[in-house]
């Protein structure tokens, strides 16, 4: 709950568009007719890119994703005028009305993005047609699209976020900055900690971009697998640097404060990058129970768009699930201790710091973290249960060896990331000064995504192989 003494609306009214009343219905039949229109055309076009081969070009693979975002841009705004045109109710509550604008501006930035990338389409079509094919290969109109995805969602949580803020009342004595008590560590070990932070965070990034240039360099690694690893490499530099910057810098400016904005969007972030390595290491475990279930089909079934599917729908999970988190979070009231006895902004460590009744973010996190965690780790098992199980009906040493030097990795890895997420967030501290938090945080942030280019990629041959070629180009050109 609110303080007491914070006077603030629990929901808004909307007037609707300026029509007579004897002119509603008229006007309902015709924003249903235009709306269902809409959805219904877009679907058509999505339908018909889908199923017809000649159309799996660049210019319809940014039309059916332009199709689709403006099938949920319409949705966003339609239905809730619709439904309120017909019950002659004008209200919408405060939180609807906030992810009513998130999404408003999300879709409409996605928008603009896509447009501007069927722009760049057309110019490389008509000014460098003998180049076409090379320039808008498929890795680039992907990255195209993940990029509109990216910048879209950052604008509108940047606008959601101000727009939160500055809707609490004048009069609320609201902390405007956080003190990050940083890591368990004494004064006189700083120097030796930044150092080993420092080194791990460098490990972290360069090997991962290591990762990442080897599978764009090598087309033997234009594989599903290393499709996923790459995304996941990208992801693993993205959510270190959520934490390990700030952190260092504060261990070396010795300043201990965060703005309550940067706060709300490391945590956004942080969620964010977190729920997309859970999704992919999902992802990379159903390719791998393809790959051993069923050899004969993998191709069939693991194709280009099913991959590309499986990355959108990781990072759209993942933004919906941290922005539930954030949106809630930016609407509690912290008008008193503002110390945190964590290096990075973590989601309980702010809850137990409200004077809010935080039972709404706690109930969220139980059922919406069972989603975004629990069921990926699920999918995890049952992989690789189906996996033993296949193994086993014709076991040879051979084989056993081939799939545990393919999946022990990826064992490997889920084990670690989700026993910290285990230890983090579902066996919670009984106090705030509690280390073990702390320590398992800094596991789960910083040292798992510097182990996986180890533990994935460089143990592997494929990757070994491709390492040692560019290696030997890079003599030959010297």
């Amino acid at each position: 709950m609110k303080r007491n003494n914070q006077s603030s609306v629990s929901e808004f009214v909307l007037l609707g568009l300026p029509i007579q009343k004897e002119e509603e219905g008229i006007y309902y039949a015709l924003f249903l007719v235009l709306y269902l229109t809409t959805v219904l055309g877009n679907l058509l076009i999505i339908l018909l890119i889908r199923l017809d081969s000649h159309l799996h070009t660049p210019m319809y693979f940014f039309l059916s994703h332009l199709a689709l975002t403006d099938i949920s841009f319409s949705s966003v705004t339609a239905p809730k005028m619709l439904i309120n045109m017909l019950n002659h109710s004008q209200s919408i509550s405060y939180a609807g009305c906030i992810s009513q604008e998130y999404f408003f501006l999300l879709f409409g930035g996605i928008d603009s993005f896509l447009l501007t990338a069927m722009a760049f389409d057309r110019y490389v079509a008509i000014c460098h047609p003998l180049h076409y094919n090379i320039i808008m290969s498929q890795n680039l109109c992907f990255l195209l699209v993940i990029v509109s995805w990216v910048f879209s969602s950052a604008s509108a949580l940047v606008h959601t976020l101000l727009l939160t803020r500055s809707m609490k009342r004048n009069n609320q004595s609201s902390v405007s900055e956080f003190v990050l008590l940083g890591l368990p560590i004494q004064k006189e070990e700083e120097g030796i900690y930044y150092a080993l932070f420092l080194v791990l965070y460098l490990t972290t990034v360069l090997g991962n971009l290591l990762i990442i240039l080897l599978i764009r360099l090598d087309s033997r690694l234009h594989i599903p697998m290393y499709f996923f690893l790459s995304h996941l490499a990208l992801t693993d530099i993205s959510f270190s640097s959520v934490t390990a910057p700030k952190m260092l810098m504060n261990m070396l400016t010795h300043s201990q404060s965060i703005s309550y904005a940067g706060c709300i969007s490391q945590e956004f972030l942080f969620l964010l990058f977190g729920g997309v390595d859970s999704f992919l290491l999902t992802a990379m475990s159903f390719d791998r129970y393809v790959a051993i279930c069923h050899p004969l089909h993998y191709n069939i079934i693991m194709s280009q768009n099913l991959c590309v599917l499986l990355v959108i729908v990781s990072w759209v999970l993942s933004s919906a699930n941290a922005l539930v988190h954030t949106l809630l979070l930016a609407q509690l009231s912290f008008c008193g201790d503002n110390t945190l006895h964590h290096f990075y902004c973590e989601l309980a460590a702010l809850l137990k710091l409200s004077s809010s009744d935080t039972t709404t973010n706690y109930l969220v996190i139980l059922i919406v973290g069972t989603m975004a965690v629990t069921l990926p780790f699920m999918c995890i098992l049952v992989s690789y249960g189906y996996i033993g199980a296949t193994i086993l009906r014709a076991p040879s040493i051979k084989q056993i060896c081939k799939t545990l030097s393919t999946c022990g990795s990826h064992l490997s890895v889920v084990t670690l990331y989700y026993g910290a997420i285990i230890g983090l967030y579902f066996v919670p501290s009984s106090n705030n000064t509690s280390d073990k938090d702390v320590i398992v945080a800094a596991v789960y942030s910083l040292v798992t995504p510097m182990l996986n280019p180890f533990i994935y990629s460089l143990r592997n041959r494929d990757m070994k192989s491709a390492l040692g070629n560019m290696l030997s180009r890079g003599k030959f050109s010297v």
